[in-house]
C-alpha cells in the first residue's frame, strides 16, 4: 500500500512496501538504525559526476539500488532527474528520507534480486557499495539488466582490491569482526568481466582514494569509542592535505591508478 506525504513535510513521492525475507535484513537494520545523516561520511566516488561524463541525467528515470544515505540520489534529484530508492532495510529507507527534505523520490521497501518493477523501465540504475556483499550477485544483476531500457547505463561502484581498506577488512572477517560478516573486492578487470557476463558492455570506467584517509577515519572511530571526539575533516596541514587531494583528483584518471584508489566503478550500458 503506497503512503503519500507532501512534499514540504515528507520528501517522498511514495513509499512501497513488498513483503521480504532476509537473514541479511536485520543486520542492515542495525547498522542504520539512529544513524544521523550529517555524521556519515560522503561516499568516497561522485556517481553524478561520473554519469555526467558519459549522458545527461535531467528527466532521465533513475533508480538507486540500496539507499544508505541516499546523497548520490539527491544529488541526481537535484540536477532534473526522476529517482527512485529500493531497498529492503526500513531503516536505510528512514535515512533516505531524513535526507531528502525538500526533494521529491519515490521510495520501494523490497528486495533487489526481485524487483517489483516493470521490465525496460529505467534509463539509468546505480548501486555504490552493494554488490560486493552478495556472494552470487547473479540474481542482482540479472534484475538490473531486466529493469533497464535497451541501451541504459548501469553504474556498480564498489571497493578495490589493492588497498588498505582490503587488508583491514580480511582481517576483520578472520576474526568474525566485521559488521557486514563477510565481503568481497574487485578489480576493474574483474568488475567488468562480470557486468560483461550479465549482458552489459564498458562506457566508462572511473575510481578515487578517501578523503579523509582510511587512517584517519579509523584513528577517529578509534577516538569515539574512547570518548575522544576528532572532527569529521582534520584541521592540520590544511595547505598540504588540499594539494594533496588536487594531486588525487589528476592521478585518479589514469587507469594505472585505478589499481590503488578505494573505491572503483563501471558505467556499463545494457546491450
Amino acid at each position: 500500500m503506497p503512503i503519500k506525504g507532501s512534499a514540504a513535510a515528507q520528501p517522498v513521492k511514495k513509499t512501497h512496501h513488498t513483503k521480504i525475507s532476509s537473514p541479511q535484513m536485520a543486520v542492515w537494520d542495525e547498522f542504520w538504525a539512529g544513524k544521523d545523516p550529517t555524521s556519515i561520511y560522503p561516499p568516497v566516488t561522485n556517481i553524478a559526476k561520473e554519469l555526467q561524463t558519459c549522458t545527461r541525467l535531467r528527466d532521465r528515470k533513475i533508480l538507486e539500488v540500496g539507499a544508505g544515505t541516499a546523497r548520490d540520489s539527491l544529488a541526481l534529484s537535484e540536477l532534473g532527474a526522476d529517482v527512485y530508492i529500493l531497498d529492503y532495510s526500513k531503516e536505510s529507507l528512514r535515512l533516505a528520507r531524513a535526507s531528502m527534505t525538500g526533494h521529491t523520490v519515490t521510495l520501494l521497501r523490497a528486495d533487489a534480486r526481485l524487483c517489483p518493477l516493470k521490465t525496460n523501465q529505467f534509463d539509468i540504475v546505480f548501486h555504490q557499495g552493494l554488490l560486493e556483499h552478495f556472494r552470487s550477485p547473479d540474481a542482482l544483476l540479472r534484475e538490473n539488466h531486466r529493469v533497464l531500457k535497451k541501451g541504459g547505463l548501469l553504474v556498480v561502484d564498489v571497493p578495490q582490491t589493492f588497498h588498505l581498506y582490503t587488508v583491514i577488512k580480511n582481517i576483520l572477517m578472520a576474526l568474525h569482526m566485521w559488521f557486514a560478516g563477510w565481503e568481497r573486492q574487485f578489480t576493474i578487470d574483474s568488475l567488468t568481466r562480470l557486468l560483461e557476463q550479465h549482458g552489459f558492455t564498458l562506457v566508462h570506467c572511473y575510481g578515487d582514494w578517501s578523503r579523509p584517509g582510511i587512517i584517519y577515519k579509523i584513528t577517529r572511530e578509534i577516538g569515539k569509542r574512547m570518548g575522544i571526539t576528532l572532527p569529521m575533516y582534520p584541521r592540520f596541514f590544511g595547505g598540504i592535505t588540499q594539494a594533496f587531494y588536487r594531486l588525487q583528483e589528476r592521478l585518479r584518471k589514469k587507469r594505472l591508478f585505478l589499481y590503488t584508489v578505494l573505491s572503483i566503478g563501471i558505467i556499463a550500458k545494457k546491450i
